[in-house]
């Protein structure tokens, strides 16, 4: 008899040991971070966003006169430091020239290599020697570098109806 309840004891023993083996979950759980932004012009969203790489072979494929609706995120180059009435945008080997709709709004003067979103019409032309020298007046370019615009240039261009610029968090937030 001592050896059956030996036995039987031993059985649970073993029993309850593997049932208290903790089974590891895999989680596979991902944290979404909520980025905030100013809204500049009609309310747009920061999804279907292309990329860099898409955003320039779309520009590439583009010849005067067409016209294409874009959302896209770039960093800007620079802004006119007269009212922030324009932005140029990198597209890599070049930039765009990013106007706002019916000159309704206009950017903060300071976002220059922020990352933003921007969503319009894309479309290339040429600027004429007056209008690159306007912009390179309002850039804040030397009387120099003015003077060496001689000739029209071809230019990628954007009308944006609506700007998203990521809201940078203070470090009294974090």
């Amino acid at each position: 008899m001592k050896n059956i309840l030996f036995v039987a004891l031993m059985a649970l023993f073993a029993v309850g040991c593997n049932n208290d083996k903790k089974k590891e979950v895999v989680s596979s759980e991902t944290e979404e971070i909520a980025v905030n932004y100013q809204s500049f012009g009609d309310k747009i969203t920061a999804e279907n966003v292309l990329n860099d790489a898409e955003i320039q072979e779309r520009f590439k494929s583009l010849k005067p006169g067409d016209t294409l609706n874009l959302k896209f995120q770039s960093e800007v180059k620079s802004v006119c430091q007269s009212k922030g009435c324009w932005m140029r945008m990198d597209m890599g080997e070049e930039e765009a020239m990013v106007k706002f709709k019916d000159y309704g709004f206009f950017m903060p003067k300071d976002i220059a290599g922020q990352k933003v979103i921007v969503e319009g019409k894309a479309f290339v032309e040429e600027v004429s020697v007056d209008e690159q020298r306007h912009y390179a007046e309002d850039a804040g370019k030397s009387p120099e570098e003015i003077a060496a615009i001689t000739k029209p240039k071809r230019t990628l261009s954007f009308v944006s109806n609506g700007v998203l610029i990521p809201e940078v968090e203070s470090p009294e937030k974090q």
